[in-house]
């Protein structure tokens, strides 16, 4: 192992043992510090990246060096960014709402387009596709009935999902608005599910934190060893 190799292994070293710390001392300086640094490390390598993928090559390369057409076309964004910045003084932090408005209504657009055709769409249709038993690989495997179970049943489950988050609701006089009963009752049912795609997803990020212990623990004892302890 090399000077540099070795000098970047005891920092790692030091680093891990700092993050382990919160499993025996609970929240303490040792790992607030560790936290931060990589904070703070995180932070200068997105500001970097940003700069050297996104400023320099497609706004202030373009700027100095684009022809006329090119930096008029710039002259948009850079507007925005600057005006943008106005958001750092209280006293012209107005001025900041045009670039928070076009952000905010830019970023709801995409969000809405992408749970739309990234989710909603593709959803429904791997859905519909599960009755197309001409169509589906399963069948010769489990049979047409347990096609049919599974696809009822994961449709069912996408209805009831999709009934629990509907928040339209009847108006009475004099009585709070309520949902109708059919409806909260297929909600329940959605619940359901709900709870088993969190339990699910808790045990992948359960599995993923209990990988990355044992290749911490697993990187300690090659260093010791190769330290000959």
């Amino acid at each position: 192992m090399s000077t540099v190799e070795l000098i970047f292994a005891a920092l790692s070293l030091l680093l891990t043992i700092l993050i382990l710390s919160y499993l025996v001392l609970g929240d303490n300086p040792m790992f607030r510090f560790a936290a931060y640094a990589f904070i703070g490390v995180a932070a200068a390598y997105v500001v970097l990246v940003t700069f050297d993928q996104v400023l320099w090559p497609k706004l202030i390369q373009p700027l100095i060096n684009g022809t006329m057409e090119r930096r008029i076309l710039l002259a948009t964004p850079l507007l925005l960014c600057l005006l943008l910045l106005a958001k750092l003084f209280p006293g012209i932090s107005r001025v900041g709402n045009v670039p928070m408005a076009y952000l905010v209504g830019t970023a709801a657009a995409v969000t809405i387009g992408g749970a739309l055709m990234g989710t909603l769409l593709p959803q429904s249709l791997a859905t519909a596709s599960l009755f197309d038993l001409s169509s589906n690989p399963a069948v010769e495997s489990v049979g047409v009935g347990g096609v049919l179970v599974d696809a009822v049943y994961i449709l069912a489950g996408t209805l009831a999902v999709l009934l629990y988050f509907y928040f339209g609701t009847k108006s009475r006089p004099n009585q709070p608005a309520r949902q109708p009963g059919w409806i909260e009752k297929i909600g329940k049912a959605g619940q359901f599910f709900i709870a088993i795609t969190f339990g699910a997803l808790f045990a992948g990020v359960y599995t993923a934190a209990v990988t990355a212990l044992i290749e911490r623990v697993s990187f300690l004892v090659d260093f010791f060893r190769q330290l000959g302890i």
